[in-house]
């Protein structure tokens, strides 16, 4: 009876008075300017809002790159000087040819970029890249995150419960700590985190990277990505007035 009468007591509350209402529609008809300033005014804010999120973001990688890393993967330069985030979706067909790219890039600059890479599934056009993240961040548990992701990427057409447990088995993983792990609450946290950092930076699509506040997006070449490390290194050199060192 109680419910009831709270149901009751909110529908109440949401009826319109058919009157007002008409008011108001009037109003608008006859001031449609100030719909559009409204609109653009919350546009606006959100605008602002979203920069300054950006601005925060860019900060604390650039001052504390270990506090925006957390229990990431990480491979190359152990300094943290130059450092590289990578979001990717290991059912996005542009991070298949971007990854090929990257090893190129830090087969080249291993020892002086810190390549971190972080989990944007987007789930609502790739169904497997949810599965896949868990599964790649499992076999991270283990240590073999890198030989995973290779594998990921090599085999991205068959993506699915098979792949993800043979490719345990070849990578000689304790299979059942490998699915404990990708089904576990901490997993879950770890990519909703990596998420909520892409959507801070006001991150769209994949593959994006972020290196020491520059930041490029998509399957780019090569040449692109040792120009964006030139630019970094030269911005260091210019400000610090020491190439070697970028923190």
């Amino acid at each position: 009876m109680q419910a009831d009468t709270i149901v009751n007591q909110t529908d109440n509350n949401n009826l319109i008075n058919p009157k007002l209402e008409t008011e108001v529609l009037q109003i608008i008809r006859s001031h449609p300017e100030v719909v559009r300033e409204a609109l653009q005014a919350e546009y606006l804010q959100k605008q602002q809002q979203q920069q300054q999120a950006q601005h925060d973001i860019k900060q604390q990688i650039r001052e504390n790159p270990s506090s925006v890393i957390g229990e990431s993967p990480v491979t190359g330069a152990t300094e943290q000087k130059i450092v590289l985030i990578e979001f990717s979706d290991f059912q996005c067909p542009y991070c298949a040819n971007a990854h090929q790219t990257l090893k190129q890039f830090m087969a080249r600059h291993q020892d002086e970029v810190t390549l971190v890479y972080k989990h944007y599934p987007l789930t609502s056009i790739h169904p497997e890249a949810i599965p896949a993240a868990k599964a790649a961040w499992a076999a991270n548990k283990q240590g073999k995150f890198w030989q995973y992701q290779d594998a990921l990427f090599a085999q991205q057409d068959k993506l699915g419960e098979k792949l993800y447990v043979a490719l345990a088995k070849k990578l000689k993983l304790d299979l059942l700590e490998f699915n404990q792990q990708r089904n576990s609450e901490e997993v879950s946290a770890v990519i909703e985190k990596d998420q909520q950092i892409a959507e801070k930076l006001g991150i769209k699509g994949t593959p994006f990277f972020f290196i020491n506040g520059e930041t490029f997006a998509g399957a780019v070449p090569l040449s692109e990505m040792e120009s964006v490390l030139s630019r970094v290194k030269a911005y260091y050199k210019t400000v610090l007035g020491n190439p070697n060192d970028t923190n």
